[in-house]
């Protein structure tokens, strides 16, 4: 068999079963808190959320792929590209976000642990479930109508493989002012902001964890946020490697690996990371299965 057969069907059946096992982890996430009383707390409501966002990750990206795999077009009209750019930063913004809410809620729940159902009350987590995806609607719309007064006269070619902004920038020469002002704007709100929260969040954790005098205390506080600092370095580290990483031929690969890294397999091992590992989720699997 011929090697660029061989290697065509071995990126397809990659690419198939991340996109297969991604979704249905995601959906076994969704459905157990959903059917489990017992875990309808404001932690597994934010990781559910956490799986409805990645679940979008994965299908704004990975079918597109997959027909530009099987059909060797690798072409996308100008109306497809804008879409994809929609829902990509739609979901971007709201795990963003979710990221730091997750973040707040181990900070109250071993920090303030006895004010932890007062603090996130019902009314509380409904508020920022609204305010997580209104946030993300109209940043992703901002952003988006800030990209279409871009002009595009250079190569139509994007080195990438789907609609990234910063390969769109490559192929621009014109119109990008309001773009950058949105991005910067976006990178501070979105960006920096949700970053120091984060840390400043897992400080204090760290503060805490140290002076419980109990192995089994600490490491159990430690198994609670290990996850989930986990999947924030990785997130973070590889998404801002992307976008500093300079427009040229040598970086390109790494470029397109990072991209990877952060768009496909970040969502598809979040339900992993975070929920398939925990004993309270897998308790109410094994509960739920006959």
């Amino acid at each position: 068999m011929d090697v660029d057969i061989k290697l065509f069907i071995f990126n397809m059946v990659v690419f198939f079963l991340i996109y297969f096992f991604g979704i249905l982890l995601n959906l076994i996430v969704i459905t157990v808190i959903c059917l489990d009383p017992y875990l309808h707390t404001p932690m597994y409501l934010f990781l559910c959320s956490l799986s409805i966002i990645d679940m979008c990750y994965l299908t704004v990206i990975v079918p597109k792929l997959l027909y530009i795999l099987l059909s060797g077009n690798n072409t996308i009209s100008f109306s497809q590209c804008f879409i994809q750019i929609y829902f990509y930063f739609l979901s971007g913004t709201t795990e963003v976000i979710v990221i730091c809410v997750m973040a707040y809620d181990r900070y109250v729940a071993i920090c303030y642990p006895l004010y932890y159902h007062c603090i996130l009350n019902k009314k509380i987590c409904t508020i920022l479930i609204m305010v997580i995806w209104i946030s993300g609607f109209l940043n992703s719309s901002l952003f988006t109508s800030s990209i279409l007064k871009m002009v595009f006269c250079f190569s139509f070619t994007i080195h990438q493989f789907f609609c990234d902004v910063k390969a769109l920038i490559n192929i621009s020469c014109g119109g990008t002012e309001m773009f950058y002002i949105v991005m910067y704007i976006q990178c501070l709100v979105f960006g920096v902001i949700p970053f120091v929260c984060n840390l400043m969040s897992y400080v204090q954790i760290i503060r805490v964890i140290l002076r419980i005098k109990s192995k089994d205390g600490r490491s159990k506080a430690l198994s609670t946020c290990s996850s989930h600092l986990t999947a924030m370095v990785i997130y973070y580290g590889s998404g801002t490697a992307v976008y500093m990483i300079p427009p040229s031929n040598p970086y390109e690969l790494l470029e397109q690996v990072l991209t990877l890294l952060y768009t496909i397999v970040v969502p598809s091992s979040n339900p992993l990371i975070y929920s398939l590992r925990n004993k309270d989720v897998k308790n109410a699997l094994w509960n739920l299965l006959p």
